[in-house]
């Protein structure tokens, strides 16, 4: 008797019959990711659209088809390539920022100590913090240069405050987002390292091998996978990033701290140029696209070779 299978001349074993899908089943899909479809191409179209027109709320009378000239005004935007590296350098910073304390505190708290649930709802409760709160509270509590506790503790050490968001714009703004996203990172990285069998600790220490050893052969190996996806999450995540920049600097000092999200925001609501503003949304959907397909490859790879 055979079960799924069917036997050819000579005694072969013929592959089993792919199973048929219930049509009710696919029928069933259809409404879920209909409306999936249409939620996610409508507003890609009508951007593509907006893109090839002329469309300046400020001038109505303006209009018709435009081809390129949106591409070329954007190109040729002095704020443009400023702020695509900006975009880079905050994704960057935070990115390196997050996974190297995460993977530290990861192992910090691998351990037992006096307090440590306590201390652990500490290093996760950023995360559960709005992005407008955040960068208030940084803002005004920390990092005003008249009565921040910054500059509280730089006076009693006799030192001149800090203009943060002045003179350090990018740095106040890696500071707040580095700050937002380290419980991800830390959960992410600490969930990882709980699962590493504590004998290959063990046995490696039989070995003689020390701390740093243990730390760059075992632990490091060990996390390779959470990393990738911290790194991935973080980086399409943070590419567009608006709020923090919105509400501490709106992109200044100039256009220090003008990521692409900010410079798309600027020229639909601040110029009211939508035209030109739908094409850097479709710019930024090229850009983020490009940056996904290249996370999700490099993590697939890294579990290929797991």
């Amino acid at each position: 008797m055979t079960t799924g299978t069917q036997l050819q001349a000579g005694g072969a074993v013929a592959a089993p019959a792919p199973e048929k899908k219930n049509p009710i089943f696919t029928l069933l899909m259809v409404p879920a990711v209909g409306s999936l479809f249409v939620w996610m191409l409508v507003p890609l179209l009508m951007t593509i659209f907006f893109s090839f027109i002329r469309y300046n709320l400020l001038k109505p009378d303006v209009s018709g088809f435009a081809g390129f000239e949106n591409y070329s005004y954007l190109w040729g935007d002095e704020s443009f390539f400023p702020a695509i590296i900006n975009t880079i350098v905050l994704m960057g910073s935070v990115v390196i920022i997050t996974v190297v304390l995460g993977v530290l505190l990861a192992i910090l708290f691998d351990r037992e100590f006096f307090g440590k649930n306590i201390a652990t709802l500490f290093v996760i409760a950023p995360f559960f913090v709005m992005p407008t709160v955040s960068v208030l509270i940084w803002k005004n509590m920390f990092m005003d240069p008249v009565n921040g506790l910054f500059a509280v503790w730089l006076k009693i050490f006799g030192l001149p405050p800090i203009d943060w968001f002045g003179n350090y714009p990018m740095l106040s703004i890696i500071i707040i987002v580095s700050w937002e996203w380290l419980p991800f990172a830390f959960l992410i990285l600490f969930t990882s390292l709980k699962s590493l069998d504590q004998e290959q600790k063990e046995a490696a220490a039989i070995d003689g091998a020390g701390p740093l050893q243990s730390f760059f052969y075992i632990v490091v190996p060990h996390l390779q996978r959470a990393i990738g996806v911290v790194v991935m999450m973080e980086t399409i995540f943070l590419l567009s990033l608006f709020a923090e920049i919105f509400i501490s600097t709106k992109g200044g000092t100039g256009s220090a701290t003008t990521n692409l999200a900010f410079l798309i925001y600027s020229l639909g609501l601040g110029q009211f140029d939508i035209g030109v503003a739908s094409a850097g949304g479709i710019l930024a959907v090229i850009l983020a696209n490009i940056v996904a397909t290249f996370m999700v490859r490099l993590l697939a790879q890294n579990l290929k070779g797991k």
